[in-house]
Order: structure tokens, then C-alpha cells, then sequence
């Protein structure tokens, strides 16, 4: 083997001693086969384990289906699984296709002459695997979007409906001198956060309070002209990426800026740093910001599908209904693409209604056959 090959994580001679009899020859050489895979996409491709791991665990589901090893699968063996995942698991096209990608890479890197594994099948077997996707059975992404119909941002009176209410909490609790006050302050102030920076459950949650800095460009906002968000969703394989918010809603830096600096301060724990922090000095968790809004949209007989994550649509949403560049909302929310930011964009039936008399009137005005009688009707 030269030098070149040993360099290439996944090698088959690497993952199998030459001449060596194996007891289970065929366990043996598509366990091999998994590692070498694992090594290529962690050491070749630099992808997170968690990203292999998840793979693999996908690659051994098909497996199992077919009761078959990889240099018996064939088309078939695909086009089966498919039908079985859709009518007795009822599984989601994009579940279907990270099925579908995780066996066609495996396969990808069987059938790469470089990593050996045709030939190791041959000598063993007398046979090697083959194609087993192709345009005919492949899962193609037919719609912009798959998820859920029911997931949709919230309307403005419904998001002001939500502040209202927990800051009806916090005047009563305090008027009572019951326990609770302190919590419900910091939930109405997270919640307006999420909205008013357009953020991710997961994304809030991260969050510290270092994570405020002063924007040159609005320099009125103090401290908090910009949100630092570094544990933001990364792309699939890749970890955490980084990410600046700038406010836009002054409204909202008000908020945060009296829970920084007239409430937390209460919880106690001053050199804890996350910005939410519970009472007993913990951080605030994604689920439990999760819970916090369940409980909040019962008591408003809400419906059950709004979650917080609608709070991040309500503000691509509206902050385009109110004339902002969708290009910068885009780079607000951490989008790679403009497809993802237009998907998250509801527009009201006010707002349309206003585009289609703006466009009306333009039509009108651009119309060489219309300006006559527009003209005489103004005399």
C-alpha cells in the first residue's frame, strides 16, 4: 500500500489485516466497512460525530430491513424500504431523503476505487456492491416547504396578547407579594427578546449576558445596538456558528435593557453568565423556555401549535411588512439562503391588500391607455 493511500482515512486495508481468516467473514468486512466510513466522513470531511454517528445509525436501519449485506443490495431493496417507511411509520418527505442520503453516501464510498472495497468483496465474496439510487427511485425535493402546515408566525394582536398577559403576571404577583413575580418579569422580557431579534429557542437560551455589545450605527441604543448570538444553528455536519443581530426595535432594547439591569441582578448569582438565569442560579434551558410558552398560550387559549419558534417567524414577518430589506432580515436571522427567509414570511391580509392597490395604482400609472382619463378626471 503507498504512503499516499495510508494517508486516506477509510482505507479498506487499513480497516482489514491482509490474510487473516475471519471467523464471520461477512459481519466482519461490514463492520469494517461502517468504521472506515465513520473515519472518512470524521478525518476526510471533518464532520461532526453526532453527524456520522446519526449516518451510520441510518445505514444499519436499512440493514436490518433488507437482512441482506451491501454487495447484496440492489434498487429493490430501496424502493421496499421507501414503501415500508411511508405507509407503516408514516415517516416525512425530508425524513425520507436524509434516509435515502445517508445510504447513497455509504454507498458513495463502497463503490470510490480509492478506499478498496469492490475489490475486497470480489475476493471474498465474488461479488461487490452496485448503485443502488438513481433518478427513477430517488427522493427528490419536490415542494419549498415540507414541515409542518400548522407552524406559522403569530399575528401582531396575538404577540401583543402574549406580552400583555405575562406583564399582567408580573403586576399582579407583585401587588400580591406572591412568589413568582421575578419569573414571569424575566419570561415577558425572554419572549420580547426572541420577537424583537428575530432569535431560535436554542439560540436565546445560549445566550450571555457579555452578549450585548454597542453598535456604532446606533449608537441610541447603548449597550444593546447588537446581539452577539454564538451558539446559532450551523449547517448539517458543521458545529455552532456565529452571528451578529442588530436591534431595530427599540422598543425591545428597552425591555432588555430593564431586565439586565434591574432585574436579573435579583436572582442572586452575579457572576453566573447566561442571561436567563432560573432561580436556583441555573441557566435557562431550551425546554424549559418551551414549557414556559406552553403554559402561557393555555392560560390564552391560544392554539397548540404556536410555539416560540413562531415568535422568530412573527418578527421576518412583520419586519418585512414594515418595509425592511428582506436581504438583511435574511442576514438577521442567520439564513444561508433567501428561499429559507421567504419560507418563514406570512404577510397579513392588510399588508397584501395594500401591495395590490400599490401595484394597481403603478399598473395604472405606467398605462399609456389609462393616463387620459386619469387626467381628466383630476380636472
Amino acid at each position: 500500500m503507498s504512503d499516499s493511500t495510508r494517508e486516506i482515512p477509510g482505507v479498506a486495508q487499513l480497516e482489514l489485516v491482509s490474510g487473516v481468516h475471519l471467523l464471520h467473514p461477512e459481519d466482519m468486512v461490514l463492520e469494517a466497512m461502517l468504521t472506515g466510513w465513520g473515519r472518512q466522513q470524521l478525518g476526510g470531511r471533518g464532520l461532526q460525530a453526532r453527524t456520522a454517528e446519526g449516518r451510520r445509525t441510518m445505514v444499519e436501519q436499512f440493514r436490518d430491513f433488507t437482512n441482506e449485506y451491501p454487495w447484496h443490495w440492489t434498487a429493490a431493496h430501496i424502493d421496499e424500504w421507501m414503501t415500508d417507511l411511508v405507509v407503516s411509520h408514516n415517516r416525512a418527505p425530508s425524513t425520507l431523503r436524509a434516509y435515502q442520503g445517508a445510504v447513497g453516501l455509504f454507498m458513495d464510498y463502497l463503490l470510490n476505487p480509492v478506499y478498496g472495497w469492490v475489490d475486497v468483496c470480489l475476493e471474498r465474496f465474488g461479488t461487490h456492491p452496485t448503485p443502488i439510487l438513481h433518478d427513477g427511485n430517488r427522493r427528490e425535493h419536490l415542494a419549498d416547504y415540507e414541515g409542518d402546515p400548522g407552524r406559522r408566525p403569530m399575528t401582531r394582536d396575538e404577540c401583543q396578547l402574549l406580552f400583555d398577559h405575562i406583564d399582567e403576571r408580573v403586576e399582579r404577583a407583585t401587588r400580591r407579594g406572591r412568589k413568582g413575580a421575578l419569573t414571569a418579569y424575566r419570561d415577558s422580557t425572554l419572549f420580547k427578546t426572541i420577537y424583537g431579534w428575530g432569535l431560535r429557542v436554542s439560540e436565546a437560551s445560549g445566550l450571555d449576558a457579555v452578549d450585548l455589545y454597542r453598535n456604532a450605527k446606533a449608537p441610541q441604543f447603548g449597550r444593546y445596538g447588537m446581539v452577539h448570538v454564538r451558539k446559532a444553528k450551523g449547517t448539517k455536519g458543521s458545529g455552532p456558528r456565529r452571528r451578529n443581530v442588530a436591534s431595530i426595535m427599540p422598543w425591545a432594547v428597552e425591555s432588555l435593557e430593564d431586565y439586565v439591569v434591574n432585574i436579573r441582578p435579583r436572582y442572586g448569582f452575579p457572576t453566573h453568565p447566561a442571561l436567563w438565569l432560573t432561580e436556583r442560579g441555573g441557566r435557562l434551558r431550551a425546554r424549559e423556555i418551551e414549557d414556559r410558552f406552553a403554559l402561557y398560550r393555555e392560560e390564552l387559549g391560544m392554539p397548540n401549535e404556536l410555539t416560540p419558534h413562531c415568535l422568530r417567524h412573527s418578527y421576518v414577518t412583520h419586519s418585512i411588512e414594515d418595509g425592511v430589506d428582506p436581504k438583511f432580515i435574511q442576514e438577521q436571522v442567520g439564513h444561508l439562503y433567501a428561499s429559507t427567509t421567504a419560507l418563514y414570511t406570512a404577510v397579513s391580509d392588510d399588508f397584501a391588500n395594500t401591495m395590490m392597490l400599490k401595484a394597481i395604482d403603478l399598473a395604472f400609472d405606467n398605462d399609456p391607455g389609462t393616463q387620459p382619463l386619469q387626467q381628466s378626471g383630476r380636472r
